[in-house]
């Protein structure tokens, strides 16, 4: 038996089970939610932000990036760093070191001390992430008891979203914007003192580090994800941008060179050759450009349309996270009876049914009648998918490589986020200039004299023209968001094949691995 392999016991029927678990997992999904979660607790608080520490409306955007940025370019890296320094104590440093950043952070004075913060937290998720997901395959034995476990982290890592935007709303509403970065520190506190007593310390895999590989990926991917969010401030023709994508095509290419001319690569390039996880991959890439452009898109729509507080905005976002979790686990039940592929072509397809609906919203529009009901059926299909994603991406990997492969989700998740948000606020931002060229002579020929002086002076509309404007470049972002998870539905019907090992593995049976 795997000498990493979970405690066991013997019950009354003569199964062997897993015991001592349950404390592990929890301590694995606090993580994954505490890291997940911090890209949107923020977001509300962002306003609250700009005005105490004199942020500009365009380096207010670096809260944000400062943090996408870091942490997306250094999942490889830190996937990699478990695998070889074992992935409990890497674990631990990472979460230790989010702590830490959140504090600093929380006590930051100026631009300069919080967006070096948000970089410093984005390193720590960077190392636990990625660290954590491979923990659940050295903790939890290979069948229904892994199924549950990946359907738990899954449950987190697509509802973290909504939950943070819930929770930045509560601690804004209730106490003030540094709650959103010194909540994190008892969470991180708890996580490493209970984790350092249940979680069991993986196999450390002797070898080297790839500093030359770690290092080309890392500026590689983070001048991808700068590109993209570049692009979304400046336009695509903008040199910076242009730049970026340039650097990042070099960089990467010296990548993919020196990964296949490395002994130990920080990458192994094989992975890409399962066609399973390459699809898997691919799915990860475009259902994350449509999910993190749904959350920014609705959270415009229910605060500047609907006229939600913070706190309110982010009870909106709750069912989303109660039907995620239903529909994970309900996903990992059935996993083993009929496999992953089909609940990831249904998954892919509620979501795109979900952006599709949410596509009609209007001025007129309310929560329960034209909100709720896309956002259930989204969640559905988020919540059939992510289990299936995460167990196919780990599926027949090396132990000793699944520290990369949860890195390469996980990197696919956030560079996608970034990819799909820039590509949809362009959309967003066309449509709301073509609209807003047809309602300006509205405007202009009932406009008070008052409300006519305001546009002289600043360029906006007034209500309820501006609410217009927002709602159509929104329903047309919702239009290509939608476009983006057919495609995940097409890789998921045309690349993903399961195999009878695979369901094999799925049970519990025995059946032949990597080695």
């Amino acid at each position: 038996m795997d000498r990493n392999a979970s405690p066991t016991r013997t019950g009354t029927d003569g199964k062997v089970r897993g015991g001592g678990n349950g404390l592990a997992l929890f301590v694995i999904a606090s993580c994954q939610l505490m890291v997940v979660l911090d890209i949107t607790i923020v977001n509300i608080a962002l306003p609250h932000i700009q005005t105490a520490l004199g942020f500009s409306t365009e380096s207010l955007s670096w809260v944000v990036n400062a943090y996408t940025l870091t942490f997306g370019g250094l999942l490889l890296l830190g996937g990699r760093t478990g695998d070889i320094l074992g992935r409990k104590r890497v674990f631990i440093f990472g979460v230790l070191l989010f702590g830490l950043a959140s504090l600093l952070g929380g006590f930051a004075q100026n631009e300069g001390q919080l967006l070096a913060a948000r970089a410093l937290q984005g390193v720590g998720g960077a190392i636990a992430s990625p660290t954590s997901l491979a923990l659940i395959t050295t903790t939890f034995r290979e069948g229904p008891e892994r199924n549950r476990a990946f359907g738990v982290f899954a449950a987190v890592s697509a509802g973290g979203g909504a939950i943070g935007l819930l929770a930045g709303g509560m601690l804004v509403e209730w106490l003030n914007w540094r709650w959103v970065l010194f909540v994190n520190v008892p969470i991180a506190v708890l996580i490493a003192l209970v984790g350092s007593k249940v979680i069991r310390e993986s196999e450390r895999h002797p070898g080297h580090f790839d500093f030359p590989g770690a290092l080309l990926s890392t500026l590689g991917m983070v001048s991808l994800v700068y590109g993209f969010i570049r692009a979304s401030q400046e336009g695509w023709r903008d040199a910076i941008t242009l730049g970026s994508f340039a650097a990042a095509v070099v960089l990467l290419t010296l990548f993919v060179l020196n990964e296949r001319r490395s002994p130990q690569p920080i990458t192994p390039l094989h992975m890409f050759a399962d066609r399973n996880r390459a699809g898997t991959y691919g799915m990860m890439l475009f259902l994350a450009c449509a999910i993190f452009g749904m959350f920014f898109f609705l959270t415009l729509f229910v605060q500047n349309v609907l006229g939600f507080s913070p706190l309110r905005a982010g009870l909106a976002f709750l069912p989303i996270s109660v039907m995620i979790a239903l529909a994970a686990g309900v996903t990992s039940q059935l996993l083993p009876r009929f496999g992953p592929k089909p609940f990831m072509v249904t998954g892919a397809l509620c979501c795109a049914a979900g952006l599709a609906w949410l596509t009609q919203t209007d001025i007129h529009s309310t929560y329960l009648g034209s909100i709720l009901g896309p956002m259930l059926v989204f969640a559905t299909g988020m919540g059939l998918q992510f289990v299936s994603l995460t167990l196919m991406a780990l599926s027949n990997v090396p132990d000793r490589e699944s520290g990369a492969a949860s890195g390469l989700l996980n990197t696919m998740q956030q560079v996608g986020g970034s990819l799909g948000l820039s590509i949809l606020v362009t959309v967003f931002g066309t449509a709301s200039r073509n609209e807003a060229k047809e309602q300006v002579p509205s405007f202009l020929r009932s406009a008070t004299p008052e409300q006519l002086a305001s546009f002289r002076s600043t360029g906006q509309l007034p209500k309820p023209w501006a609410d217009q404007v927002l709602t159509s470049g929104v329903s047309a972002a919702f239009v290509v968001a939608a476009a983006f998870t057919l495609v995940a539905a097409a890789i998921a019907v045309f690349a993903i094949q399961v195999r009878p090992s695979d369901l094999a593995r799925l049970q519990g049976s025995h059946a032949p691995t990597a080695v």
